[in-house]
């Protein structure tokens, strides 16, 4: 309780001793307010100390949003926002960042980067997932600002100068392959990722699939309701997955009744992340899908995120590690395909136009969900 008086505060003992504990930051601060040779910007101290405190968990995960970062993230799970095009996950162990997906009819596509391509610099700022934010918010901005970006290419460091321009992000992309097998590109769990996946669902089934291919490659994860929901079209009532807390607190994720029987073939690899691991994992200890590509990434915490008191700002913090149905450590550690296919180095940064068989992974896929429907019959 904090008592008035003229300019006096009262407070009790333990909020003095938890205060105090701030008392050098504070120090540090009086220091740089009054001899630093320039000015500086009070907020961006305060933004830089709130990151430094979150860094202090070790957790490459754990950070800070800033108010343009944090009104960013949001922009961008509508789908729309001012960039230069392009997907990007982070190695925590290489400390790489790569391009997964270069988006259709972008500036980043104009310019040639492809996937595959790894960040170097963004203007000068040297790129690892400890600045990851920081470069994207570099690439973010106004339509028809400039931003130089150097990526390594086979080795080679290459300058891009790139316009920034609206994106829009189209999250899936669907096509009926031959022998009526349903195809959907779903690339990230995000911003009514669900909604457009259902719409092809049934636009697929209405027009006579017999077995159905999603292509969960490259996806990194995202909203884990959107994964539950479309879990639930293939899942009667069961345990999806289950998260356990500091505590060893488990708390249970369940798909409800109702599902569709159509024989399923998930594509996966090595960039396919978090909430994609916790459908793929699902799926296949239940052996309700085929799993073909290569080992996924291995990311299997959860983040919550929190607004902050001022309303603009926010940050994201781990606060749980999951596991499959069957107990499967995911971090670190990643899901198994049953079918392993690995893509060939020289087709690696390929973009293939949707549904070419050309894509060997793709190919292996095809050939699964052919066997399957057959068996249907």
């Amino acid at each position: 309780m904090l008592r008035a008086q003229s300019d006096m505060v009262t407070i009790s003992r333990a909020e003095y001793e938890r205060l105090q504990q701030y008392a050098k930051l504070d120090e540090v601060k009086q220091y740089i307010d009054k001899y630093y040779y320039q000015p500086v910007d009070s907020q961006a101290l305060l933004d830089g100390a709130i990151q430094g405190l979150l860094s202090g968990t070790g957790d490459a995960y754990t950070f800070y949003y800033p108010e343009e970062a944090w009104k960013t993230l949001w922009e961008e799970d509508e789908g729309k926002y001012a960039g230069i095009g392009v997907q990007m996950l982070g190695d925590y162990d290489s400390s790489a960042v790569t391009i997964i997906r270069v988006f259709k009819n972008t500036p980043a596509e104009a310019a040639g980067l492809r996937k595959g391509d790894v960040f170097y610099k963004v203007e000068e700022l040297e790129v690892t997932t400890a600045t990851m934010q920081d470069a994207v918010n570099l690439m973010r901005g106004v339509p028809g600002e400039k931003v130089h970006v150097e990526i390594v290419r086979d080795g080679t460091v290459m300058p891009f100068d790139i316009i920034k321009a609206v994106i829009l992000v189209n999250r899936i992309e669907s096509i009926m392959l031959p022998d009526d097998i349903g195809y959907i590109a779903l690339y990230e769990f995000a911003g009514g990722s669900y909604e457009d996946f259902k719409a092809a669902f049934d636009d697929l089934t209405g027009r006579g699939m017999k077995a159905l291919i999603v292509d969960l490659r490259d996806n990194g994860g995202g909203w884990v309701e959107d994964g539950v929901r479309l879990a639930d079209l293939f899942l009667d009532k069961a345990l999806l997955y289950y998260t356990e807390d500091r505590t060893k607190h488990q708390e249970k994720a369940y798909v409800t009744d109702g599902k569709s029987d159509i024989p399923l073939v998930l594509l996966i690899n090595e960039h396919s992340a978090s909430t994609t691991e916790i459908v793929s994992g699902a799926l296949k200890d239940y052996d309700r899908a085929t799993l073909v590509g290569t080992e996924s990434f291995g990311k299997g915490i959860i983040q919550d995120m929190r607004w902050l008191s001022d309303g603009k700002t926010g940050f994201q913090y781990t606060v749980a590690e999951y596991f499959s149905p069957k107990g499967n450590r995911v971090h670190k550690e990643g899901v198994m395909p049953n079918v392993e296919v690995e893509m060939p180095e020289d087709l690696r940064s390929k973009y293939f136009q949707l549904g070419d068989m050309a894509d060997p992974q793709l190919k292996a896929a095809y050939d699964e969900a052919v066997k399957l429907a057959a068996k249907t019959k």
